[in-house]
């Protein structure tokens, strides 16, 4: 088992050498440290825009569908509103239909006419009688009409009148 902190080998660890610092003046340090300052200001800026605009874009995606849901409500209460009416109407309609039948039984309809019109049954003293001749009042048409083409039929109206047997 080995241990963490022992070494088998006898030979020491190599080390790299370090590099010697290179002498930078600080006119050039400061230029570098204010190239990256701006370069992060920059970054940062491009960032936060990015951001506002998905969020625009993610505001401007759920008010289209608020909007939307807000038109299909509207559709639906429309629909429903419809749908009352016409139960009413329906319901109208039937009672309607009921308050007819129920007139018009012939014993009703006799009653109002004798009650509202003053309208009774007639007497064998009122009643005619009209004899007429058995002779035939009808008239028959004497005239042909006759129907000319002056085109010519074409082939196929020809097959199609004779299969339809016209």
């Amino acid at each position: 088992m080995p241990r963490y902190n022992y070494e088998y080998e006898t030979s020491p660890r190599k080390v790299k050498p370090r590099e010697k610092n290179k002498s930078i003046d600080l006119e050039e340090r400061y230029r570098i440290n204010e190239e990256q300052r701006k370069n992060s200001i920059e970054m940062e800026k491009k960032k936060h825009n990015e951001n506002v605009v998905l969020i625009l874009v993610i505001f401007l995606m759920l008010l289209v569908v608020s909007y939307r849901s807000s038109l299909i409500n509207e559709k639906f209460n429309e629909i429903q509103d419809r749908k009352d009416n016409l139960a009413a109407i329906m319901k109208t309609n039937n009672q309607l239909e009921v308050s007819i039948e129920g007139t018009l039984n012939l014993g009703n309809i006799e009653q109002e006419a004798q009650d509202k019109l003053g309208m009774q049954r007639l007497n064998n003293s009122q009643k005619v009688y009209v004899t007429l001749d058995k002779k035939d009042y009808t008239k028959v048409a004497t005239n042909k009409i006759e129907i000319t083409q002056d085109e010519e039929i074409p082939w196929y109206k020809k097959i199609i009148n004779k299969i339809l047997g016209k």
